[in-house]
């Protein structure tokens, strides 16, 4: 049995947002600076630059996978494992990881106690799969956190060639499954915006889109239908998401690459 004091009840802590087994918590003051550091403290504050941090409650869930070197304390009876289930499954895991640009090996955490990851300045997303008919793709670099039980999986672009001329990578993350997702993203999500399609398209110009549905064909094409056209819009290629699913995007901040 533990207690943890000075913390969920701190007045300098504030509880966020909550979903499943997962809990984001805010820091409202860093009382942890120095008399130099005391300006870029007062205007990051004002600026609502502050640190959070994701807990979770693995009493509620079956086990939590996190990205590699996310975690920063545990407690109660809480078990670490690689998630590895074999020679075969660290392959495909390797070779997922060398195609995203995600670490290779995801730790899994099992138990029944607390698990607290580091404190961050970006903003924490937490999505429910089952909005999302259980299938969604990551921008690179988002993914924090998840349901043990999901699965990954790396998404290759439909055409290759123009997401080579994009200067866009050639795969992403995609993660299958029931239960909550945790993001790590440099926009908060009061600011981002979800666009739902039925057999409809969307274009962007650049990468601002943070996560869409595993159902819709991601491809990069010319912004016109002629390269005449596309170079007198000024845009040439852009990110098109086809098909019926959702698309959440951040329109101020290019996220990811």
């Amino acid at each position: 049995m533990y207690k943890i004091k000075n913390f969920f009840n701190n007045d300098d802590i504030t509880i966020v947002r909550e979903l499943g087994p997962f809990c984001v918590i805010e820091y409202q003051r860093d009382l942890s600076v120095m008399p130099e550091e005391a300006a870029l403290a007062y205007y990051c504050n004002k600026m609502n630059v502050r640190k959070r941090q994701v807990i979770c409650d693995l009493s509620r869930v079956n086990g939590v996978t996190i990205q590699a070197g996310a975690m920063q304390w545990m407690v109660g009876n809480v078990n670490a494992t690689t998630g590895i289930k074999g020679v075969g499954d660290l392959f495909s895991k390797a070779v997922r990881g060398s195609v995203t640009g995600e670490s290779a090996i995801k730790p899994e955490y099992t138990g029944d106690g607390a698990l607290a990851l580091e404190p961050t300045y970006k903003h924490i997303i937490l999505i429910d799969l089952a909005e999302w008919n259980g299938s969604i793709v990551l921008d690179d670099g988002l993914f924090l956190a998840c349901d043990s039980s999901m699965k990954h999986r790396a998404i290759m672009r439909s055409n290759v060639s123009s997401a080579v001329a994009g200067k866009e990578g050639l795969f992403n993350l995609g993660i299958q499954g029931q239960g909550i997702l945790c993001l790590e993203c440099p926009c908060p999500q009061e600011e981002l915006v979800e666009i739902e399609l039925q057999d409809d398209v969307v274009k962007i110009d650049g990468n601002m889109a943070v996560a869409w549905s595993g159902s819709l064909q991601f491809t990069v094409e010319r912004s016109g239908k002629t390269l005449l056209g596309s170079a007198a819009s000024g845009e040439g290629l852009v990110n098109v998401y086809r098909g019926t699913g959702k698309v959440l995007m951040a329109p101020v901040l290019k996220v990811g690459r």
